[in-house]
């Protein structure tokens, strides 16, 4: 082979090499990672959406910085569910079509915690959360710092989660969404006379909120008392929630309780009854209105995680 040829060949490899090292930064991806909580006394998994370009913005003078959803998964799923159920997919598919922007979403474990201090204080959930998981989270990752950078979202109990965090924080969160939020209009007193008949889901509240339920933790945890109680502030919060008009355990009252809640308290909101019931093919069909409603709010505050 002639030095010419030889020539030609190299630079083509090398073409093709730096090709491939620009494709792999261009790609998103998820790291997972743990934290040993002192609060919780025990460790807790997280997973964390790393847009593409992340890791060439380190490179950047000074390094480029991002927004960041928190994702609270629903009972019976943990910090992994989102990504492994067709939400990557969905999340690089929205980019692609300049749906969306970029930003950080990352998903702590909850277990059954229902994101909340529980009322025995055996598990302090809220305190963890707020105190070591957003400082972990903030510190390990090139996050843009302050409430404008800052939104929270979730699914069914992590609906709940999300919520109740805004609404309680409202210092905190720029923006708050839920998909078929536990929102729950019943009472105390008649959520512990359901608890003889043996329902699964006034089991589970029991175990977080008492037994019998006490009614000023309920209500320190209650999204309608703290919309109430936090509406000025969060005037100037960017609020979605939708859900399925046939679900399952007729979280369709809460959400819609919370809307007429919302009007009363002259809260600007979005919110959306849509057919379907409590299953993962609703909420990823709606997954996508989620994100654009996320990107639309930072790019709104901060001009980036826009749609183009």
């Amino acid at each position: 082979m002639s030095r010419p040829i030889i020539i030609r060949a190299l630079r083509l490899r090398c073409v093709f090499l730096l090709i491939a090292i620009a494709s792999a930064a261009a790609q998103s991806r998820i790291d997972c990672g743990a934290m040993n909580s002192r609060i919780l006394k025990q460790v807790v998994h997280y997973c964390v959406y790393l847009p593409p370009g992340y890791d060439a913005g380190a490179a950047q003078h000074p390094p480029q910085r991002y927004p960041v959803l928190y994702f609270l998964h629903g009972l019976g799923d943990n910090e992994q569910t989102l990504f492994n159920s067709g939400g990557w997919t969905l999340l690089d598919d929205l980019r692609n079509q300049h749906k969306m922007g970029d930003f950080l979403i990352a998903a702590p474990e909850g277990r059954r915690s229902f994101y909340i201090n529980s009322a025995d204080g055996s598990v302090l959930y809220s305190d963890f959360f707020l105190r070591e998981f957003l400082p972990h989270i903030e510190s390990k990752y090139r996050i843009r710092a302050g409430r404008a950078g800052r939104a929270i979202s979730g699914i069914s109990m992590g609906g709940y989660g999300a919520v109740r965090f805004a609404f309680a924080h409202p210092e905190l969160f720029s923006a708050v969404s839920a998909q078929s939020a536990a929102l729950i209009t019943e009472s105390p007193r008649d959520l512990d006379a359901a608890s003889q008949t043996g329902s699964p889901l006034v089991g589970i509240l029991g175990a977080v909120f008492g037994k019998p339920i006490g009614v000023p933790h309920w209500n320190d945890n209650n999204p309608f008392v703290l919309a109430k109680r936090n509406a000025a502030a969060l005037r100037k919060m960017a609020i979605y929630f939708n859900c399925g008009q046939d679900d399952n355990y007729g979280f369709e009252k809460g959400a819609a309780a919370l809307h007429d809640e919302l009007q009363k308290e002259n809260v600007n909101h979005e919110y959306h009854a849509y057919p379907g019931d409590h299953s993962l093919s609703y909420f990823m069909s709606h997954f996508d209105e989620v994100m654009e409603f996320h990107s639309k709010a930072f790019a709104a505050l901060l001009g980036t995680g826009s749609v183009n």
